[in-house]
């Protein structure tokens, strides 16, 4: 059962779907509700005010969470307790990407490099924070979840943080993390089993446009996967594998990302240091890293079940493309545009996962909101895999729609920028 909407419940769902398992969703969000119906029952929070019947119900082995808010849910403590395994670290491990300070901790307590950052409970400290630390600084919110008052803001320059520490919403606090540049990088891995299995080095493309322009968006807009199971770059060997007693002491098992940063002129074993840790493998990397795989559905239940891994790659996928098609007003939220006819040119030769889009009345598709599909290509070569994505979203037509033009153009390989 997966616990989500949209493009993330359609990828994971069919994928494994593909490999022999029934799936069904439990849709968490009011939008993104038809795609996942392609794959197999779905169920209303509405009708279904918790997923824990009907998990019980189904017998279902396996649950997939989209974001990490469901462990703030009521129905928490009766869906761990269903013995159905959850393939997301749960409890004390969740704090790595729930709190942003605790996370600095970590790394403070394991000497794993880390922005110079602060917490600040309103505007007055956070501008005292900036007087006596003059310097640009990215802006969050100090509890990571998908409804935080403060999305990522980044800021260039001291005058920008300033103008923006003026504006944000003090409702939880904020968290003000050092801005060290645009070399941004990512590494995957799978916890279990008290071991760490690296998977892949992975790069989003945050901002909204072409040519790293305009906001940080709230998803990316775009994603590379290469294959790494040998740790290439040393994110995991200088990021990752330092925490293996904190996860073996709080019985972490899931997976685990890192985002990393490269200040210029930086030194160190690699120069990286951690912006982030996340507890899922996201929207836009896991769908790629689920067909890399020879045999997904085993491998998601034996990580849920903290068990022994031998995790077995397609030999002839070694890098993803993920291109997103956004919609009229996007990443600006508020500005909402009309339902839209949606018109392919041709059959897709690769995975095209549908997002905020339904059936209209003639039974074509419509968009429905501002993020419409995410089109994956996999391949032996970067190239390859960058070809045929970008092949299919152009079959792909939506009135004010737009993707970016150049992923694996520009931020890869890692430390370029």
């Amino acid at each position: 059962m997966i616990l989500g909407v949209g493009s993330h419940a359609h990828s994971m769902g069919k994928t494994l779907a593909d490999a022999g398992a029934s799936v069904a969703t439990y849709l968490t969000r009011d939008y993104g509700h038809y795609a996942p119906a392609l794959v197999g029952p779905v169920f209303s929070r509405l009708a279904h005010p918790s997923p824990v019947p009907l998990v019980r119900k189904l017998k279902t082995d396996l649950v997939l969470t989209q974001s990490i808010d469901w462990a703030q849910q009521p129905w928490a403590e009766d869906l761990i307790s269903t013995g159905a395994a959850i393939f997301c670290p749960t409890g004390e491990a969740m704090r790595i990407e729930r709190e942003r300070d605790f996370a600095r901790q970590l790394c403070a307590r394991f000497k794993i490099p880390f922005p110079r950052s602060f917490v600040a409970s309103n505007r007055l400290e956070a501008e005292q924070i900036l007087a006596a630390h003059p310097r640009p600084f990215v802006i969050k919110n100090p509890l990571c979840s998908p409804t935080s008052p403060i999305h990522t803001i980044l800021c260039e320059t001291v005058a920008d943080t300033r103008a923006w520490l003026r504006q944000v919403n003090y409702a939880e606090g904020v968290f003000l993390q050092e801005y060290l540049g645009r070399a941004e990088i990512g590494h995957i891995a799978l916890v279990s089993g008290g071991e760490i299995h690296p998977i892949v080095t992975n790069q989003e493309y945050k901002y909204a446009f072409t040519g790293n322009q305009g906001i940080v968006a709230g998803a990316p807009l775009g994603g590379l996967v290469q294959r790494d199971d040998q740790d290439q770059y040393g994110l995991a060997r200088s990021l990752l594998f330092p925490l293996l007693p904190w996860f073996r002491e709080v019985g972490f098992h899931g997976p685990i990302q890192v985002t990393a940063i490269k200040p210029p002129g930086s030194r160190g074993p690699t120069g990286w240091q951690v912006v982030e840790y996340n507890i899922r493998v996201g929207v836009t990397s896991g769908p790629m890293i689920l067909r890399m795989l020879k045999n997904p559905g085993e491998v998601l239940l034996r990580v849920a079940r903290n068990e022994k891994l031998d995790i077995q790659f397609r030999k002839h996928l070694r890098y993803g493309c993920s291109l997103t098609l956004a919609g009229y007003g996007y990443p600006f939220t508020q500005v909402r545009g009309p339902q839209l006819p949606l018109d392919l040119s041709g059959p897709p030769d690769c995975d095209v996962w549908w997002n905020e889009v339904a059936k209209n009345p003639a039974g074509g598709l419509m968009t429905t909101g501002h993020r419409i599909a995410d089109v994956i290509a996999l391949g032996a070569t970067l190239a390859a895999a960058l070809t045929r994505a970008y092949s299919n979203i152009r079959k792909i037509r939506v009135a004010g729609s737009y993707y970016r033009t150049d992923v694996g153009r520009c931020l890869w390989p890692p430390g370029r920028v």
